[in-house]
Parts: C-alpha cells; structure tokens; sequence
C-alpha cells in the first residue's frame, strides 16, 4: 500500500514550453505547466469545461526526454508525487509552493 501513498497520474496540454536547465552537478531539470480538463454538463444540458492548471518539475532523465520531445499544447501522461517547498520572497515574506514531481512521462497525440 506504501505505493499509492503520495501518488499523482495526470493526463493533460503542455501550457508552455518547458524549461530545461543544467544544473553545476550536471543534471538537469525541466519545469511546465500542465492543463488537465474536466467535461460535464450542467442542469440545462449544456457543456462545460473546467480546466486546472499544476506546476510540473522533472529531473535527470526525465527532463532530458521533456527537453528533447515535450514542446507547449504537446498532450502527455506523467506519474509522480506531490512535493511542496517554501521560499522567502525579496521582501521577507515567506512562500510555499506545490509542484508535482514527474518520474515518468507517457507522450501521447499525434507527433
């Protein structure tokens, strides 16, 4: 059960086009946006979209496959976990922010 604990799957568009940097050590690291879309109608029998949006980060591996094949509307699965982290901004505020951690990527559509 340790396995589905802190576990995301989400299939979504790229929002924009990642970006990769290498780090000093070496590795790398890929951050984007992804949009995930919910469909329903409402009473009246109209359609809806509901559209959220997650902050995505990859390392390693991972990122260099965003770098070479994930560019902005690209449609792809990844699978990872929940991660928050916290900063303090210029003028002494403290911020948190929560990504969702990709250790692996399906690329999905058309090429």
């Amino acid at each position: 059960m340790s396995s589905i604990k802190n576990h995301v799957q989400l299939i979504g568009n790229v929002g924009q086009e990642p970006s990769v940097t290498k780090l000093e050590n070496g590795k790398k690291v890929a951050r984007f946006s992804l949009a995930t879309n919910e469909y329903y109608k409402d009473s009246k029998d109209e359609k809806h979209t509901d559209t959220n949006w997650h902050a995505v980060v990859a390392w390693g591996k991972t990122a260099e496959i965003i770098e070479q094949y994930v560019s902005k509307g690209k449609e792809i699965g990844i699978v990872g976990k929940l991660k928050t982290r916290s900063y303090t901004t210029d003028d002494g505020n403290q911020r948190y922010v929560t990504e969702v951690e990709a250790n692996e990527i399906l690329l999905l559509g058309s090429k």
